[in-house]
């Protein structure tokens, strides 16, 4: 699909989000390319890395939200396409790198957890906001986040909402380093293929060994069933409405 470039180059698979026009907001199809493509690299055997990036401004505003619900509501959100996604990312053996421009937001920042090495735009805003749409940390966020950042830290993030700049994510341990945006791509792909020349069983031996993968998808599992719950109730709803409108929630009616 338009919306998710896949290309091979050497031995780097590279991922590009392309829906500038929505901010590259995350549809159902575009995770199922994502995850189909991850799955593929497994099996392809040249490919020692793995490329994320976008196009635009805007590294990715997170799920699509016009579709995001309905499509959790009737499957249940462990069961979506999004979520097969996070749980090939949070599994993969081969290295992950992501490069990152303009604003990433909820699941747009919360994949960076499970990337190897992240280098932002210094434009980068990195941001997620679940509690505003009454909604709860996704993508094992809720363990990842306070083990990268700190509690005190993942708590001002995901339940206030508040944004992190390039220079504070590299102080902060979620990226590696900050670039002028028109360097990005270029250092980003360096990177990549530094380590696709590794060893490729020693870089996956080390990056298993590195992970804690059944904590990490018990914690998946666990968020999305209290993702199902909030799902069902009068705050999302609310919250979703709200932002539709463009306005600011009102739970206080709901009290």
């Amino acid at each position: 699909m338009d919306d998710i470039k896949v290309k091979v180059d050497g031995r780097v698979l590279i991922l590009t989000i392309s829906r500038p026009e929505k901010k590259n907001a995350l549809t159902g199809a575009m995770y199922g390319v994502l995850a189909d493509a991850l799955e593929s690299a497994v099996a392809y055997g040249r490919v020692n890395a793995v490329l994320i990036q976008s196009d635009g401004d805007t590294f990715s505003a997170g799920s699509d939200l016009s579709e995001f619900s309905a499509e959790a509501v009737r499957d249940g959100i462990g069961k979506s396409r999004g979520a097969r996604f996070l749980r090939c990312l949070a599994t993969m053996e081969i290295p992950v790198v992501a490069a990152v421009q303009g604003k990433a937001i909820g699941v747009g920042a919360t994949m960076l957890l499970h990337c190897d090495y992240v280098i932002v735009a210094n434009d980068a805003q990195l941001s997620a906001p679940f509690v505003d749409l009454a909604l709860v940390p996704e993508a094992a966020s809720g363990y990842l986040l306070p083990l990268q950042v700190g509690s005190i830290r993942a708590f001002e993030m995901i339940a206030l909402g508040c944004s992190v700049d390039a220079q504070t994510a590299v102080e902060w341990g979620i990226a590696n380093r900050s670039v002028p945006a028109d360097q990005l791509r270029a250092e980003a792909k360096a990177i990549a293929e530094v380590i696709a020349a590794k060893a490729p069983g020693a870089i996956r031996a080390t990056k298993r060994l590195m992970s804690e993968r059944t904590r990490v998808i018990d914690q998946m599992n666990a968020e999305f069933d209290a993702i199902d719950k909030q799902l069902t109730g009068n705050e999302c709803s609310e919250a979703l409405a709200a932002f539709k409108e463009k306005r600011r929630p009102d739970f206080s009616k709901l009290q």
